[in-house]
């Protein structure tokens, strides 16, 4: 069975009326992990492509880029989008469940929160509903406000992001401290800790994409130390 049957088999479930607390229960240890971090991200991508008041093709569209779908799969994957935007169900209750079955300071929650940003910024824009919905998620989740500010800093251009952001630094970190924070992210989010915390083989591009982003960081901050430490002319 591919895992989008066993994500659809989980989400009709809630369809028929299960609880989500139940639903979750029983995906909670690997490989069913996978599965309940893809319907984490389906569930409340679903709901926040409402939240500006309109679902867009671009949204959907960078949905399948986080799982990064493929054609044999569209038909089941499509299902559970559909199914997802349909609950009743508030996207507080969500995220509340998904932050308990995870756990407090859980990376994945961070994860899963990398890919809402994908998908809000699909259209090109970030709506004022988007970051009001994203920001609530991320307390819900006890993400730190500088946490969440830094995955604003990666995804949204006009957020002013500077390297040190997007290591999770203040811009007046030192050079080793900021070497020590690289290598620590790029140790963290190695293909091999990303699956042992539950992301599925289909969302490791979205894992490739912000190790792209940590290493134009690193490679800024020792331009700009090269650029200091050069002899003037």
């Amino acid at each position: 069975m591919s895992i989008w049957s066993r994500i659809s088999e989980a989400v009709g479930k809630l369809a028929r009326g299960e609880s989500l607390s139940s639903v979750f229960e029983s995906l909670r240890t690997p490989p069913e992990r996978s599965v309940a971090f893809t319907i984490a991200v389906i569930a409340l991508g679903a709901k926040m492509a409402k939240a500006d008041g309109q679902v867009t093709r671009d949204e959907v569209t960078a949905f399948r880029e986080v799982f990064q779908i493929a054609d044999r799969d569209e038909a089941e994957a499509a299902k559970v989008f559909n199914l997802a935007r349909q609950d009743v169900a508030g996207f507080d209750v969500y995220a509340r469940r998904i932050a308990d079955m995870f756990g407090p300071a859980s990376e994945t929650l961070c994860d899963i929160m990398d890919g809402l940003f994908h998908i809000a910024m699909a259209d090109g824009g970030y709506h004022p509903a988007e970051d009001e919905f994203l920001a609530e998620v991320a307390r819900i989740f006890g993400m730190s406000e500088a946490r969440f500010r830094n995955l604003r800093f990666r995804h949204v251009p006009d957020a002013m992001a500077d390297p040190y952001s997007i290591l999770g630094l203040d811009p007046g970190a030192t050079y080793d401290e900021a070497r020590a924070a690289w290598k620590r992210l790029v140790r963290e989010n190695h293909p091999d800790r990303l699956a042992a915390r539950g992301l599925p083989e289909e969302a490791l591009g979205m894992a490739e994409r912000r190790m792209m982003d940590l290493n134009r960081a690193w490679e800024e901050i020792t331009a700009k130390r090269s650029r200091a430490d050069a002899p003037v002319a």
